[in-house]
């Protein structure tokens, strides 16, 4: 059997923003157990020069909803990064993941070879990357998008969030 590009993205992304969303669940108790306000770890970074725990879940959104859109071939929806509870941050994965579904799996298969030019940075310095399909998913998504999801879940950790290993990768 070969695995197409949907499937390799789609259930993919489906997977990681739901089990990011029981994590902010997770993180929800544990603040409204222990006392503390949410907005702490909305705010919290692991380092000074990181991005805190709402901009993981802003680029991880991202990267799945403009994944999927870019090989479709479709409008991208913009979401303005305004989110700063918990709750809200859960509402923005549940849009996500509403997007993708709504992506049926003949507008992604077949996009292997498919053109994607990404321009990245502030407009006075941006950055052009050109891509074919797989490469875009397999290479640079995928990678991004885990890395996203895998730094929410260690500043949750961090933070005293009863999480594990069987919580980061659930739905299996």
């Amino acid at each position: 059997m070969q695995l197409s590009m949907h499937q390799a993205s789609a259930p993919v992304f489906l997977r990681g923003l739901n089990n990011t969303s029981a994590l902010i669940d997770k993180a929800l108790a544990h603040c409204e157990a222990k006392k503390i306000d949410p907005e702490v770890l909305v705010n919290y970074r692991l380092a000074p020069d990181m991005l805190p725990f709402k901009n993981q879940i802003y680029i991880m959104t991202d990267s799945a909803k403009g994944c999927v859109a870019r090989l479709a071939g479709i409008e991208i929806p913009s979401f303005p990064d305004t989110e700063s509870t918990l709750g809200e941050l859960k509402e923005r994965l549940a849009k996500t993941a509403a997007f993708v579904k709504t992506i049926d799996s003949s507008q992604i298969d077949g996009t292997e070879e498919k053109d994607i030019l990404l321009q990245l940075g502030p407009a006075n310095a941006r950055v052009e990357m050109k891509f074919k399909g797989a490469q875009f998913l397999l290479g640079f998504v995928l990678p991004n998008f885990f890395f996203h999801a895998t730094t929410a879940y260690a500043i949750l950790r961090h933070c005293g969030v009863e999480i594990g290993k069987r919580d980061f990768l659930a739905e299996l």
